[in-house]
């Protein structure tokens, strides 16, 4: 049941909304590529339901649903705002109808634990997620606060009200939650929807809040010297758009010095990774959607250079009008040719020692962390190969009947053009979700386990895959095992393909479903070299419940036997 509040005055007046909205109409050539942007979200709305329709797809967490076609509040909201933007009378009425079904389908009850966010579809209440995803008051909160500055004066007069009353939940629903500094995205966006929520408004309770979680997040992120959820495509890209927009929007004089320092730290990210070769960003990644670069990325690097880094990205976004980017001079060379190889080693997490290398080479950029779980999201191993208009890549992947096993974790160490890897397996990981479902007491059920060396990309078609590597038209990929067992037997090193991607894998169990207890297994473990140009045969000894395995110069230490996470 919703709670619908009376009005009050004291939480918000007209009075109180004086700060200048920054929104001005297009010009001709803005809103053509205004409209190129929304091209695909108007034939996608759906004016039965008033929101965008579309093919349903998830990342294999949060929601039960498995198919059909679904309405999203996120994407419907995101679209009601580039309506607006245009400036269009003849636009008006759709967003109006958008933003008021959205707006209806938020929680607002106050005794709900779900009070202030919004289920991701229509056709799923938030009673039926498993679990809900309390991001989505940080999502939506920022899409109604580009409306109430913006274009609150050309709503319905109950829409605009409706529309502040919804901020306000998601505000209390952001602050009850209060993220930590290393949630690096949410920490960020649910910042901006309280700080500039309590600037817009007049509230001193959330411009409090909101400036002192900026404070710390700031304090942190200097102190580790890196975003938490590092070199990442995606949230290092959203923290760059959130920290620009909190730079064009928050008034607070004290707040601006730290935001200009945080969207700096962006900036070095993404430029200090770019292989400008490949025009893909090096990893490794703590969270990516992909391997490779979607065109989101380029077109930001091409917009925060105002052009002067030309990466052949024309495709248009819907936020270019309302979302200033600016790199920073200095940092602009490294967009540009690579003509000798260079090494970025980065500690990105300082409490837990999480240290990241990058190799970019003119013909191609190999990047590893010293650990980290193998989730769905994450890129420890990953090598990009091939031109800019044909990329390739390498992944690094654990599979539990076809779908990465979080409870995987590798372990790294790279000098150059050599990475020493080991994977081992832990009893009290994620399976699908490194935390939304658990592995319980320590039992999976599986049909399927294997290790896998992942070529994707355009240029996978060129690539030929043999037991012992790769071959490229210009670089040979050896992959050499020193130990790979599972449950007292050894893996079988097999390959295959099919119409996209072709593969390496060290299978450790394929056959009838069964449960396997984890704590029991007397080893579940794999240890290896990948080298870029000669095969590197490592040496491994074993000790009691642990490896040591070296190779040149390299190495590292882990554990044989599957075991709680430390």
């Amino acid at each position: 049941m919703n709670f619908i509040p009376r009005f009050a005055a004291s939480f918000i007046a007209p009075a109180c909304l004086v700060l200048g909205a920054s929104w001005t109409p297009p010009t001709g050539t803005q809103l053509a590529r205004l409209d190129r942007a929304l091209a695909n979200s108007h034939a996608q709305y759906d004016p039965a339901e008033q929101m965008l329709r579309r093919p349903f797809s998830s990342p294999g967490y949060h929601t039960t649903l498995t198919g059909g076609l679904v309405h999203g509040t996120k994407d419907s909201l995101s679209y009601a705002v580039g309506l607006l933007d245009t400036g269009r009378s003849v636009e008006l009425d759709r967003a109006v109808a958008i933003i008021r079904r959205v707006v209806a389908l938020q929680d607002s009850d106050p005794a709900s634990k779900t009070y202030g966010i919004w289920s991701w579809f229509l056709e799923e209440p938030l009673a039926q997620m498993r679990p809900p995803d309390y991001n989505w008051a940080d999502f939506n909160g920022v899409s109604l606060l580009q409306i109430a500055r913006d274009h609150r004066e050309r709503l319905p007069v109950d829409l605009a009200r409706a529309v502040d009353d919804s901020i306000l939940y998601a505000c209390r629903a952001i602050k009850k939650r209060n993220v930590g500094p290393s949630y690096t995205n949410i920490a960020i966006m649910g910042t901006y929807v309280t700080l500039v929520a309590g600037e817009l408004y007049n509230l001193p309770e959330f411009k409090t809040y909101g400036l002192e979680r900026l404070r710390r997040f700031h304090e942190h992120t200097m102190a580790n010297g890196a975003f938490e959820e590092y070199n990442s495509p995606t949230y290092t890209l959203i923290a760059l758009y959130e920290l620009s927009r909190l730079k064009a929007h928050v008034q607070s004089s004290e707040a601006q010095p730290m935001i200009d320092t945080l969207v700096r730290r962006a900036w070095e990210e993404i430029a200090t990774h770019f292989h400008s070769p490949t025009r893909q960003w090096a990893g490794p990644h703590s969270r990516a959607y992909a391997s490779l670069n979607r065109p989101a990325a380029l077109a930001a690097i091409q917009r925060g250079t105002a052009g002067r880094v030309d990466l052949g990205a024309d495709d248009p976004d819907r936020e270019e009008l309302r979302l200033p980017l600016a790199c920073p001079p200095d940092l602009e060379p490294l967009f540009g040719p690579l003509a000798t190889p260079r090494t970025v080693s980065e500690t990105f997490i300082k409490r837990t020692e999480i240290v990241g290398t990058s190799f970019l080479h003119p013909k191609y950029a190999l990047g590893s962390v010293n650990q980290g779980d193998l989730w769905n999201q994450r890129r420890p191993l990953l090598l990009h190969f091939g031109s800019a208009s044909r990329p390739g890549y390498v992944q690094l992947r654990f599979l539990k009947n076809n779908y990465d096993f979080s409870s995987a974790i590798f372990t790294g160490a790279q000098r150059e053009s050599l990475v020493l890897g080991a994977v081992h397996l832990i009893t009290d990981g994620g399976d699908t979700h490194i935390s939304l479902d658990k592995v319980k007491a320590g039992k999976i059920r599986a049909r399927d386990l294997r290790l896998r060396f992942e070529v994707g990309g355009t240029a996978a078609q060129q690539v030929q895959v043999t037991p012992t590597g790769f071959t490229t038209p210009d670089l040979n990929i050896a992959v050499a095992f020193a130990r790979a067992r599972f449950d007292g037997r050894e893996a079988t090193i097999t390959i295959g393909s099919d119409q996209n991607n072709r593969w390496l894998d060290a299978v450790f169990y394929s056959g009838p479903e069964r449960e396997f207890d984890l704590a029991a297994l007397d080893e579940a473990f794999a240890a290896f070299t990948f080298c870029v140009g000669n095969a590197v045969t490592p040496a491994i000894k074993l000790e009691t419940g642990r490896a040591t395995v070296s190779a040149a110069d390299l190495t590292l230490t882990a554990p044989l036997k599957p075991a709680p996470r430390r």
